[in-house]
């Protein structure tokens, strides 16, 4: 049973101090009725009930006659607190339902469908049919009029979706939001990715829908990291080549020398025995082998610089297209456009 009773405007005090008994004394019977009775009464035990204490109903009912009399005297703000308070003690579907009525009359859309969403999130039997038809009715001109409705998807796991900085979802999924209309922020984080940042203009009555992607920073290198390092391993390689050879040449030099001594003495002018050439030669080797070590070292060095590891953005190619597409829901029916980035 729904919990609705208006006092007659301009009705005498003694009129109205009798309705607000009778209503106080009709919303007792209604809905602080304990779950037993309701389970007799219906079949079921409604969820509502589940878990709330019958003093905490009463303070809710309570609140609830006073939000009324509040209400039908267009003391909004009050009337609002009132219900908030009510819903405080008691999530009742009702109490949802009028909450949402107050806010709409408010000038306050979005937090008004949000309202009357939740009234009807029992399922069906949760408010009086007139009252459910009126909350899809309330609804669907809100979603017509007053707000636009956001649809987002991220096929990329592990990244965290924000609306105007705030935390919505994280990918991959779907998700969809009524806002207010207006320019909107959606930010796009993930780690080793460069974060997206996007501005989105909605409208009244239409939906914006955007499939998101977010650009990797791949990190690459010219060449493999070993081949700057085998170059300067080959530049080495050389000079220890080169090394050794000076080493021989400086050996066979002294071979040379006292071959040459013992067989002439003073008395013989120099010559040029084979161990005297074999260390010319060695030694010009060995030069050759100094100077390509050098330069092979020099190049190691510079594949060095070169070869650093370079970050860079993976760009995004998706293209923008704009399609109409029927959208429905529980609360709207009817053509919307549909804006994919």
């Amino acid at each position: 049973m729904a919990i609705r009773a208006l006092p007659t405007r301009g009705a005498p005090r003694r009129a109205r101090a009798a309705l607000s008994a009778g209503l106080t004394l009709a919303l007792l019977s209604s809905l602080a009725a304990p779950a037993q009775a309701q389970a007799q009464a219906s079949g079921a035990v409604r969820r509502w009930h589940e878990g709330v204490s019958e003093e905490r109903k009463r303070r809710a009912i309570e609140l609830f006659a006073q939000a009324r009399e509040l209400h039908r005297q267009m003391m909004l703000g009050e009337a609002r607190a009132k219900y908030e308070e009510a819903l405080a003690a008691w999530e009742h579907p009702d109490l949802r339902f009028y909450l949402g009525r107050v806010l709409k009359t408010m000038g306050l859309p979005l937090l008004a469908h949000e309202s009357l969403r939740l009234s009807m999130r029992w399922g069906p039997g949760s408010l009086e049919p007139e009252d459910q038809a009126e909350a899809r009715a309330l609804m669907q001109e809100l979603v017509a009029r007053e707000l636009a409705v956001m649809e987002l998807r991220c096929d990329e796991p592990g990244a965290a979706v924000l609306l105007d900085g705030k935390p919505w979802f994280v990918g991959p999924g779907v998700a969809e939001r009524f806002l207010m209309p207006g320019e909107h922020l959606i930010t796009v984080k993930k780690e080793g990715y460069t974060p997206l940042t996007a501005t989105v203009v909605t409208y009244a009555g239409a939906r914006a829908s955007r499939v998101l992607s977010v650009d990797r920073i791949v990190t690459e290198r010219p060449w493999a990291a070993w081949v700057p390092w085998s170059v300067i391993g080959a530049g080495a390689g050389l000079g220890l080549a080169g090394g050794v050879l000076e080493w021989q040449a400086g050996e066979h030099m002294d071979e040379a020398e006292q071959q040459f001594e013992a067989s002439c003495g003073q008395r013989c002018g120099p010559g040029r025995s084979g161990e005297y050439s074999r260390s010319r030669t060695e030694s010009h080797v060995a030069v050759g082998l100094f100077i390509a070590a050098g330069a092979t070292l020099a190049t190691g060095a510079a594949l060095v610089y070169l070869n650093r590891p370079r970050s860079y953005r993976v760009d995004d190619q998706s293209g923008v297209k704009i399609e109409m597409a029927p959208g429905a829901s529980d609360a709207e029916v009817g053509l919307s456009a549909r804006l994919f980035f």
